[in-house]
């Protein structure tokens, strides 16, 4: 028999990092620091990357989309954490959690998207370098940036509504900073089989497939770059998608761990804390891998500063 939505909690309970009162000011003071420096660095990506006509390129173009996504994602989960913290309260309404839920899986679907489009775009421009100005033209661009908004929100409501679809009774606690999707759904009284199935086919078609995507960009890369037989060209070649590589292997890295790791710990909390790693870590770390291993973004960056 399906299960029907008669749903009469009102909230949930973020449990947090930590249940110790002394460490708060300390929680608190850390992830407020790691969001200021989050939202100013991605903020100066954009900036940079517009004000810029040199950067007025598809690179570039991704670059300040997933800048402006990093933000956002951020956004979601931080915020609400440190006013609960701030105010001594654990509470977020049940709508809440379902809002947070959707923009969380909005922005972790883009950053997915976005990181395989950026791989394509360092495919074309190292394999196909002369038919480059052609194949990523402005309109493909916008279309490919558009592509993954939709996609991304399709996915990001149906994780909402397959939520909505399950009925709680008890343990409204969540050992989680925010309202993390596996951690709600298996606070559910009701059956939850349809929830997982339908995690496991998103995963495997909409996670895996970019994944896949980067993976064989970056080999037909690795073949392009072997081939060419100056040195000195093997690094102009890799340099161009060295920061894109770094964020690639910190992104997937934490986030596989993160999850390989929950289905093995016995902790709750320890997989909240390993979650700052991909939520609240990688978002803060990328302005810093693209202005430090890019030229052009530090020279970008210097005449931004000078003309302040």
């Amino acid at each position: 028999m399906e299960a029907q939505n008669d749903t009469k909690i009102s909230e949930f309970l973020l449990l947090g990092i930590s249940e110790e009162p002394e460490l708060q000011p300390l929680i608190f003071g850390l992830f407020f620091s790691m969001y200021l420096v989050t939202v100013t660095g991605n903020l100066l990506i954009i900036l940079t990357t517009i004000s810029d006509p040199h950067l007025h390129m598809p690179m570039y173009f991704f670059l300040s989309n997933l800048s402006f996504v990093d933000i956002c994602f951020t956004s979601t989960t931080v915020p609400k954490m440190l006013v609960n913290i701030q105010m001594e309260s654990k509470v977020i309404t049940y709508a809440g959690c379902i809002i947070q839920i959707y923009f969380f899986a909005l922005f972790v679907g883009l950053d997915n998207f976005l990181l395989a489009v950026m791989a394509y775009d360092r495919f074309v421009a190292i394999c196909h370098p002369l038919h480059y100005t052609l194949l990523m033209s402005p309109r493909l661009c916008g279309f490919l940036v558009l592509a993954s908004w939709v996609t991304s929100a399709l996915h990001s409501l149906l994780h909402s509504l397959m939520v909505l679809r399950l009925s709680f009774c008890t343990g409204l606690e969540i050992p989680h900073f925010f309202c993390e999707p596996n951690q709600v759904v298996h606070r559910a009284c009701s059956d939850t089989f349809l929830n997982d199935l339908v995690v496991y086919v998103a995963a495997v078609l909409l996670a895996g497939g970019p994944l896949g995507g980067i993976l064989y960009s970056y080999s037909k890369i690795v073949s392009s770059i072997r081939a060419i037989s100056s040195a000195q060209g093997k690094y102009r070649a890799f340099s161009t998608c060295a920061s894109h590589l770094s964020v690639v292997s910190l992104f997937y890295c934490t986030l596989l761990g993160v999850y390989l790791s929950s289905s093995i710990a016995q902790n709750a909390h320890s997989s909240a804390t390993a979650s700052v790693m991909y939520t609240v870590v990688t978002p803060m770390l990328n302005p810093f891998i693209y202005s430090l291993r890019n030229k052009d973004i530090k020279s970008a960056l210097k005449k931004l500063f000078e003309n302040l």
